[in-house]
C-alpha cells in the first residue's frame, strides 16, 4: 500500500500545531517548506502497486531523517531518538503535531535506503541544488565549472593484521559448523586465540622469525578445521549449502593468500574492501574504497559524488564524475579543475584545467586553478563532521550510497550555515533601525551608542 496520508491522528484534532509554538525562521523550518519533497514521492511511488495492506511510512519522513542524520553525523539509532527530542526535526520531515514516539525502527532506514538506491539518493543531492538556487546561494552558471577530486573512504572494517584475519575465520568457521550440525574433531577455541595473542607479542618486540613461527601453526590449525568442514560439506542441503560454499571460499582466500598478493581479502565480511595508498604520513594505507567528489567551483556545493571500486588511475574517473555531476546539476560541465593526479585525463567537450599546467595559461586561468585546493577543506569536513570518515553500510551499493548521501548532508551543513549568517545580518539590521530611530526621537540620550 502506498505512504501514510498526512492527516492529523486520532487524540490529535484538537491538539495545539508545532508551528504555533516554535520560531518559524529557524533556518529547518525555512529548508523544510522549501525542499520539493514531492519528487521524492513520485520517485518510490511505482513501489507501492498494491493498494492493501499496511500504509507504507512517508517517504518524506525518511528523507528528512537520512538528511538530518548526514548532516549531524548521527547512527541511525542517535537520528530516531533526537528525532522525538527536537520538535524543529519534526517539523522538518512533516509533522503537524508534536510526537512523543519514533515514528520507525532504526532498522528500517536500512530497507529504506535500498529501495532509493543509487536514483533516490542522487535525486536527494539534486534537491540540495535546487534549493540553493532557488534561495540565491547558487547560481546556475556555477553548475558547469566544477572542481573534481578523489579520496578514501574507509570501510567499518578492523585493522587487517594475519593473526586477526585468521582467528575471525576459525571464528566464523566454528558456527557455521554448529549452524549446519556438522561435527569438528577439535574447534581450537582455547589455542588459537593463544596464538594470536603471541603474534602480536613477537611482532611488538621485533622478534619476527618467532613471529612467522607462530603464525604458521595458527595458519595450520585454522587449515584443519577447514579441511574438516569441506570434508563434511555433501551433507548441507538447501539454502545453508549455498551459504558455507561462501564461507568456505573466502575463508580459503585468506588462508592461501601471501603477503605481496593482489586483491587479497582484508575483511571477511567485506569482500569489497581495498588497499589504497595516497601518499600520507599519518595513513600510509587506508583500507576502503575510491570516492570521486565533485563541487562547484566557486561556492563549494557537492554536485556528485561517486565510489569507485577497484582502485582506478585518477584520470580514469573523471568521466564518470562529470557524468554524475552533469546529471545530478542537470547542467552540462564546462569546465573541471583537477590535481596532477589527472594527468593525461581527456574528457570530450571538456575543458580539462590541471595544477602545474604551463601552457596557454591566463591570469584567469591561473586563478581558477589556484581556487582549486578549496576542495581539500571541503573534503575534511565531509570526514569530521559528516559520516565520510567511516562507512558502517555493506556492499558495493553501500558505499554508493553512503557516499553520495554524504554529499547531501554536506549541502544542508551548508545551507543551514548560510541561512543562521542571513537571519543574523537581518536582526543587526532591525537592531540598528531601532536604535537610529531612538537616538532620533532622543537626541539627549546617549546610553546606548551605534
Amino acid at each position: 500500500m502506498g505512504p501514510k496520508p498526512s492527516q492529523p491522528q486520532t487524540g490529535e484534532l484538537f491538539g495545539y500545531p508545532l508551528r504555533d509554538h516554535l520560531n518559524l525562521k529557524h533556518p529547518l523550518i525555512l529548508l523544510g517548506d522549501r525542499i520539493q519533497w514531492e519528487r521524492i514521492d513520485a520517485l518510490v511511488a511505482d513501489q507501492f502497486k498494491s493498494r492493501t495492506g499496511r500504509p507504507a511510512t512517508s517517504p518524506r519522513l525518511i528523507a528528512g531523517l537520512l538528511y538530518l542524520q548526514h548532516a549531524f553525523d548521527l547512527s541511525d539509532e542517535e537520528v530516531v531518538a533526537t528525532w522525538v527530542e527536537n520538535p524543529y526535526w519534526q517539523v522538518f520531515t512533516g509533522e503537524i503535531y508534536l510526537q512523543t514516539r519514533p515514528p520507525i525502527d532504526p532498522s528500517s532506514l536500512t530497507r529504506w535506503r535500498k529501495r532509493l538506491g543509487e536514483a533516490g539518493v542522487e535525486e536527494m543531492l539534486s534537491l540540495t541544488l535546487v534549493l540553493a538556487q532557488e534561495l540565491g546561494m547558487l547560481r546556475e552558471s556555477s553548475l558547469k565549472t566544477v572542481i573534481v577530486d578523489t579520496t578514501v573512504m574507509p570501510k567499518a572494517i578492523a585493522h587487517p593484521t594475519d593473526s586477526r584475519l585468521l582467528e575471525r575465520t576459525r571464528q566464523h568457521l566454528v558456527k557455521a559448523a554448529r549452524a549446519c550440525g556438522l561435527k569438528l574433531r577439535q574447534s581450537y577455541s582455547r589455542v588459537a586465540p593463544q596464538l594470536a595473542r603471541q603474534v602480536g607479542r613477537h611482532a611488538h618486540a621485533r622478534q619476527f622469525k618467532r613471529m612467522r613461527n607462530v603464525l604458521g601453526k595458527l595458519r595450520k590449525r585454522v587449515g584443519r578445521i577447514w579441511r574438516d568442514i569441506d570434508r563434511q560439506r555433501e551433507q548441507v542441503t538447501g539454502p545453508l549449502r549455498q551459504w558455507l560454499d561462501d564461507l568456505m571460499a573466502r575463508a580459503e582466500r585468506i588462508l592461501t593468500q601471501q603477503p605481496k598478493d593482489r586483491n587479497k581479502l582484508y575483511a571477511l565480511h567485506a569482500q569489497e574492501v581495498e588497499c589504497i595508498s595516497k601518499g600520507k604520513a599519518r595513513n600510509p594505507y587506508e583500507f576502503g574504497v575510491k570516492v570521486s567528489i565533485t563541487t562547484t567551483h566557486r561556492e563549494g556545493f557537492v554536485v556528485g559524488a561517486r565510489s569507485m571500486p577497484g582502485r582506478p588511475y585518477d584520470g580514469h574517473t573523471l568521466y564518470e564524475a562529470l557524468e554524475q555531476a552533469s546529471i545530478v546539476g542537470d547542467c552540462r560541465i564546462d569546465t573541471a579543475v583537477v590535481d596532477k593526479g589527472y594527468r593525461g585525463a581527456d574528457v570530450p567537450g571538456v575543458r580539462i584545467l590541471r595544477s602545474g599546467q604551463r601552457r596557454g595559461v591566463t591570469r584567469g586561468i591561473r586563478a581558477m586553478i589556484k581556487r582549486r585546493s578549496a576542495i581539500e577543506p571541503t573534503i575534511g569536513h565531509m570526514k569530521t563532521d559528516g559520516k565520510l570518515d567511516r562507512n558502517w553500510l555493506k556492499g558495493a551499493l553501500g558505499d554508493a550510497l553512503h557516499a553520495v548521501l554524504c554529499g547531501a548532508g554536506h549541502n544542508i551543513r551548508l545551507l543551514l550555515r548560510r541561512l543562521q549568517r542571513r537571519l543574523r545580518r537581518f536582526c543587526a539590521v532591525i537592531l540598528r533601525s531601532i536604535l537610529a530611530f531612538v537616538q532620533l526621537m532622543l537626541p539627549d540620550w546617549s546610553g546606548m551608542a551605534l
